[in-house]
């Protein structure tokens, strides 16, 4: 597939010693929806920080669509839309006013039939001419989507962006993504709703620490990390399992009413063919049997978990200063 983002051994050290990333790399598909998943304090807005411009990189390089965000920021900007994580509008100005000024900022000529579109698909046109003021959270949120999409761009970041919003946004928000998706929008899309990455991602990226750890198609990443739980309600209670299945994973439960068994996605069929046969020579029987499936959210704790990077990290400040003195979240 085409790349147009392609992030090179980034990283990031802010003025106090803190190593926000570390050697950074990572490239981004055009058209599809990348889901960025992380702890706070994980380097995941630093690292949108740097791509739009924000903060300045140490060291590493970053290029969309082959232009370079430091020697031809202009171009790579122009190509960007973010939509952060604090509200920050000109609460004074109409929604119209601001999506339109947004647009002007990047040199795009006036396109009132464009800025309709934006302002009827996230609910907003019949508040185009209120003041931001007015609005409630949930509204405020919608703009902020306007403003980054006031200028058309192809890299759109949603940094956090149902974060304390209402049902009704997420629904909207959600389809205003695969319509731009199938426009050929790349989304770079970082939650703390992880149903929502599981729902809407095609790749899937977790970074812990300042680092990658992995990066995956997401249906390969549930194939391969996934895990199924099996349990039988036993017909006699057992007190312990037998010797002669001490090679399965198996746990009795309640009270020895319950035997599960935990095993790969990949191997579904075979294993439990072969479990049930083994039950059946030992003399065990059941009742009834219910499967279940780990979720991304399960996959994500544990990859976290295990990361002993983590541990030594420091606590998560509010905020850090960037290299132009501006404080900004992480």
């Amino acid at each position: 597939m085409q790349t147009i983002l392609s992030i090179e051994n980034l990283s990031k050290v802010y003025a106090s010693g803190f190593r926000a990333l570390t050697h950074v790399s990572l490239d981004i598909h055009r058209g599809e929806i990348f889901a960025l998943l992380g702890p706070n304090g994980a380097g995941k807005t630093t690292l949108i920080s740097i791509i739009c411009g924000i903060v300045n990189a140490s060291e590493g390089s970053v290029r969309v669509a082959g232009h370079d965000i430091v020697t031809d920021y202009r171009a790579a900007r122009s190509l960007i839309g973010l939509v952060p994580q604090e509200l920050t509008t000109d609460a004074f100005e109409t929604v119209w006013a601001t999506v339109s000024f947004s647009r002007g900022l990047f040199g795009k000529p006036a396109n009132p039939a464009w800025i309709e579109r934006v302002l009827r698909d996230l609910s907003l046109w019949e508040k185009r001419n209120n003041k931001i003021i007015t609005l409630s959270g949930g509204m405020k949120r919608r703009v902020l989507i306007a403003k980054a999409l006031a200028h058309e761009p192809q890299v759109l970041f949603l940094d956090e962006p149902t974060a304390g919003v209402d049902v009704e946004l997420r629904r909207d928000m959600w389809k205003l993504v695969r319509g731009l998706k199938a426009n050929g929008v790349t989304i770079i899309l970082t939650t703390h709703y992880i149903d929502e990455a599981e729902e809407m991602a095609d790749r899937i990226g977790v970074i812990n620490a300042g680092e990658i750890m992995l990066v995956e198609r997401k249906d390969a990443l549930m194939r391969k990390l996934g895990r199924k739980q099996l349990t039988l309600q036993l017909d006699a209670p057992l007190s312990a399992i037998p010797a002669g299945l001490a090679t399965w994973r198996l746990e009795l439960a309640n009270g020895g009413t319950e035997l599960t068994y935990t095993y790969d996605t990949e191997n579904e069929r075979n294993d439990i063919i072969a479990l049930l046969k083994n039950l059946t020579e030992a003399g065990i029987g059941f009742t009834d049997l219910k499967t279940s499936q780990s979720s991304l959210e399960d996959i994500f704790v544990s990859l976290v978990s295990k990361n002993p990077a983590a541990a030594s990290r420091p606590a998560t400040t509010s905020a850090e200063k960037n290299d132009k003195g501006q404080v900004t979240a992480r």
